[in-house]
């Protein structure tokens, strides 16, 4: 994918997909690292599909035969010299079910993929998946950028997230808040 964003968005609609109530997304930036973590409490994968999952030729589609996006993912961070985890309980085996996601990127790399719009991507999300709720925090070296829609929940009752007046004071809150964290004094 172009941007890590998109990489970050796919991994979060197979959470929802998988019926997660709740997804965290975490990003941790240096100057020379970016790392992500996806966790959500989804009905997870077996054992079997999980030692699978990185291969191309393994998906839960139906309408086609291939499933890109975590190889791709893992190849994208591997290049860089970074890492990539899965992990995953299933729903069937565990009353406390879920996945996880990290993948590591080295910014210093020829082949490192940009971050990319995430205030786009967490935008997409939050409008597209109305009974799930998400945390999301980015660290970055020069601050850092959360979002709880549980707290937005809270606060706004019975009023959609998906409304697009949510969603236009979601996506003026991150610009927001990503200019405040790195504004240089």
């Amino acid at each position: 994918m172009k941007e890590l964003s998109l990489n970050i968005l796919d991994i979060a609609q197979n959470s929802v997909k998988a019926n997660a109530s709740l997804i965290g997304i975490s990003i941790d930036e240096t100057d020379d690292v970016l790392s992500f973590k996806i966790t959500d409490n989804g009905k997870g994968m077996t054992a079997d599909f999980l030692s699978r999952v990185t291969d191309p030729f393994t998906t839960t589609r139906t309408t086609r035969k291939v499933g890109l996006g975590l190889p791709l993912l893992k190849m994208e961070a591997e290049m860089t010299g970074g890492s990539f985890s899965i992990s995953s309980r299933s729903e069937t085996e565990y009353e406390n079910h879920g996945t996880e996601v990290f993948a590591s990127f080295n910014k210093k790399s020829i082949d490192y993929i940009p971050l990319g719009d995430i205030i786009d991507t967490l935008c997409t999300l939050v409008q597209g998946a109305e009974n799930t709720d998400f945390i999301f925090n980015h660290k970055m070296p020069c601050g850092e950028v959360s979002l709880s829609t549980k707290e937005m929940r809270e606060l706004l009752g019975d009023v959609p997230l998906s409304s697009p007046e949510v969603i236009s004071w979601v996506r003026e809150y991150l610009s927001e808040a990503y200019s405040a964290a790195c504004a240089v004094d």
